[in-house]
């Protein structure tokens, strides 16, 4: 069935003594579109559209239009794979904010980084061969697939963020209202196209058809409605001009990834709200507003609320966890962990303003082809230079959570078939929470990073 049509039968067979099959028929000959008008966009029952899903595919966009696409907490999906596929061929997407000039610019410094990547991968590759020889039992296909895999996993510092990928995904309507709401709202022209796009596929038919008679739009009263959400722009540029004037130079955290457990309920919520917009740690941030009066706390509430309209929800940021990781890590590791959806997550800008992480045998070139892409970078306008950030540029990214994720983060995370990069990170997760929660620490499962298994997949 269609998915608004789905929804409709679902919600009825809540709201009648008829069985699903009665509540299907009735749904055949009546108007879908009327009733989620009428209690879902009209009178708030967002549920409804949560009974409602679809499939939707983005071809061709973006990496870093990617991860804001998947910034979804009710999102399943899968993107296409550094480790697995060869992203040598593809290009670079062009922001449209770029200049003719700025663009061949950023093409150029683009093309040194892949080309540079392509070399890497060759020379990580025949250095695993010669390190680790084929086993007697595994057979040769198998045994090149797996290095090939690490092989693209050091090459991969080296990718752009601007280089092509595909999403599909499923949501429900509910879910992808926000989204759309969301991309339609991005500081990234991309985002902002692929809202518009989105919101015009759930009119039309869809693309890809199981069967050939089902010609109905996929979810065309969901269109109608999905405008920018301008409560989350319009608090993102408030909170940024408040702290930009009154918040104070904070000392930067000296370790990369710190735990804290936050006592104070009104102080975590102005830390997680001024953290994207500043370039400060999350304890410093937290320390500060702790420090302050009530009425100082409550000032910057106002500030990230004052644009909200009647059917704005709160902003993720006043959601939380149990236990608050910030940590500095590349970009690439975080498009990893970022696929985990029991916690909260926020993020600081692209801007490359904390260097490049550096694999560990990286070849004397790769510094310099960093270094390039930075002075590169250096010379275009934000926030299309974010489009040239290698995979290696280290940001800062919050993480909140409960224990059981943690556990869940640090077991899966750190085991050998993993990323050397956060694999580091997964294992670190462990060890601050084995010191934050001693009395719970034998629950804390891992593997350390210094054991390797390069030939298990």
């Amino acid at each position: 069935m269609p998915p608004e049509k789905s929804a409709y039968a679902l919600a009825r067979y809540s709201r009648s003594a008829d069985s699903i099959r009665q509540s299907i028929e009735w749904v055949r000959t009546h108007d879908s579109a009327k009733f989620l008008d009428n209690f879902y966009f009209q009178y708030g029952h967002a549920s409804i559209a949560d009974l409602g899903h679809l499939a939707l595919c983005f071809e061709g966009i973006s990496e870093l239009a990617a991860t804001e696409i998947e910034d979804e907490q009710l999102w399943d999906g899968q993107a296409k794979s550094s480790r697995y596929q060869d992203f040598s061929q593809l290009g670079v997407i062009t922001p449209p904010e770029f200049t003719a000039e700025e663009a061949a610019r950023y093409h150029a410094a683009a093309a040194a980084l892949i080309e540079t990547y392509g070399q890497v991968r060759e020379l990580a590759f025949k250095q695993l061969t010669e390190r680790l020889p084929k086993p007697a039992e595994m057979s040769q296909p198998a045994y090149e697939r797996n290095l090939a895999a690490r092989a693209f996993d050091v090459a991969r510092y080296l990718l752009p963020f601007g280089v092509p990928t595909n999403i599909g995904q499923v949501t429900s309507i509910r879910t992808l209202e926000r989204q759309i709401r969301r991309m339609k709202a991005s500081e990234y022209g991309e985002l902002r196209q692929i809202g518009d796009e989105t919101a015009a596929a759930c009119a039309a038919q869809p693309e890809c058809l199981w069967d050939a008679a089902s010609t109905e739009p996929i979810a065309p009263t969901l269109a109608k409605y999905v405008n920018a959400d301008e409560h989350l722009a319009q608090s993102r540029k408030d909170l940024a001009l408040w702290a930009q004037q009154n918040l104070p130079i904070l000392p930067e955290a000296v370790d990369e990834i710190d735990l804290l457990r936050p006592s104070e309920l009104a102080a975590d919520v102005v830390a997680t709200l001024l953290y994207p917009v500043t370039h400060a740690p999350y304890r410093s941030l937290y320390d500060a507003a702790a420090g302050w009066s009530a009425a100082r706390r409550a000032e910057v509430i106002e500030v990230a609320l004052r644009s909200r309209g009647k059917h704005d929800d709160l902003l993720s940021n006043f959601r939380g966890g149990l236990y608050v990781y910030d940590i500095i890590m590349d970009v690439g590791a975080y498009r990893d962990l970022h696929r985990h959806r029991r916690c909260q997550q926020f993020r600081q800008a692209y801007d490359g303003r904390l260097g490049y992480a550096t694999p560990d045998g990286a070849p004397p070139f790769y510094a310099a082809a960093m270094d390039a892409a930075w002075a590169a970078m250096g010379t275009l306008p934000q926030p299309g230079s974010h489009y040239l950030l290698p995979f290696a540029a280290r940001g800062r990214f919050l993480f909140k959570m409960d224990f059981a994720e943690a556990q869940y983060i640090a077991r899966l995370r750190s085991g050998v078939k993993g990323h050397f990069s956060y694999r580091r990170i997964a294992w670190a997760m462990k060890e601050r929470m084995e010191k934050l929660e001693p009395e719970l620490a034998h629950l804390m499962a891992g593997t350390p990073p210094w054991e390797e298994d390069p030939l298990t997949r």
